[in-house]
């Protein structure tokens, strides 16, 4: 199966690309099953469920979020309407939502856990110990299943990766917007990538309006970060995994830019 990794969609040009490569990807069976992380798809903010079950009926099989789940207040009591809008793991086990889920496909079931990070990053537990928790008891059984950590520090996000190694099918890593070009296999069969990058304006500073963004480092002054528009952009990453196995055959790293 060809599993399609989506890095942080950001707003409205982060949606509409999105919509746009996945429909393409799945008309011409290039993909299977899509991943997407909808972190910042309301305005760079942390999306309402209708959003985020929008990015579903476009193509999306799981939706993660992460740090900016609860921007929405609706999100507070939506999430737990549609259980592939999924939230770190590692966060208390009285927020809403769940932190992983397992969804069944023609070629077996595929799980899907995010976890967030705790370098640079609000208070969460411990995201190793959880994993292994959570692998060693209800996702004991599963063969097939996707990692996304959200996080700042790319040591945080590669000792995952190397912590998982042939005991999950990919690490990937959200939430930098930066995509970066370390992409491979491990020697146990588990999948890697620091982080898959950022879907939305390329034409930007991560997302928002250049002008505003240099302003603010120039003179400290807070200013309001609108979301670009120029040349929509996806970026992510497509894993080939063994469904018998669990392991990983290939990741390849994908840009995919739709221009203005």
């Amino acid at each position: 199966m060809k599993v399609l990794l989506v890095g942080d969609i950001v707003g409205k040009p982060g949606r509409n690309a999105f919509v746009q490569v996945v429909r393409q990807l799945k008309d011409e069976g290039a993909v299977d099953f899509v991943i997407a992380n909808g972190e910042n798809a309301a305005s760079g903010r942390g999306p309402t469920p209708e959003i985020a079950n929008a990015l579903i009926q476009a193509g999306a099989d799981v939706v993660t979020l992460g740090d900016h789940a609860w921007d929405s207040k609706e999100m507070v009591s939506g999430i737990d309407m549609e259980e592939r809008i999924v939230r770190p793991a590692n966060w208390p086990r009285s927020a809403p939502g769940r932190g992983w889920v397992r969804v069944d496909t023609p070629e077996g079931p595929l799980v899907v856990l995010q976890l967030v990070g705790r370098v640079f990053m609000p208070p969460a537990d411990c995201p190793f110990q959880a994993a292994d928790r959570l692998l060693k008891g209800e996702l004991s059984s599963d063969k097939v299943v996707f990692v996304d950590l959200h996080g700042e520090a790319s040591s945080e996000r590669m000792a995952m990766g190397r912590f998982l190694d042939g005991r999950v099918s990919a690490v990937f890593g959200t939430h930098t917007h930066c995509q970066t070009s370390d992409e491979t296999v491990f020697a146990k069969g588990t999948a890697y990538i620091t982080d898959l990058g950022m879907t939305g304006p390329k034409d930007s500073v991560l997302g928002r309006e250049v002008e505003p963004v240099i302003r603010k480092f120039l003179t400290g002054v807070p200013q309001k970060f609108d979301v670009a528009t120029g040349n929509p952009t996806l970026e992510g990453a497509i894993v080939e995994v063994d469904m018998k196995s669990g392991m990983a055959r290939s990741i390849e790293r994908i840009r995919v830019a739709l221009g203005d």
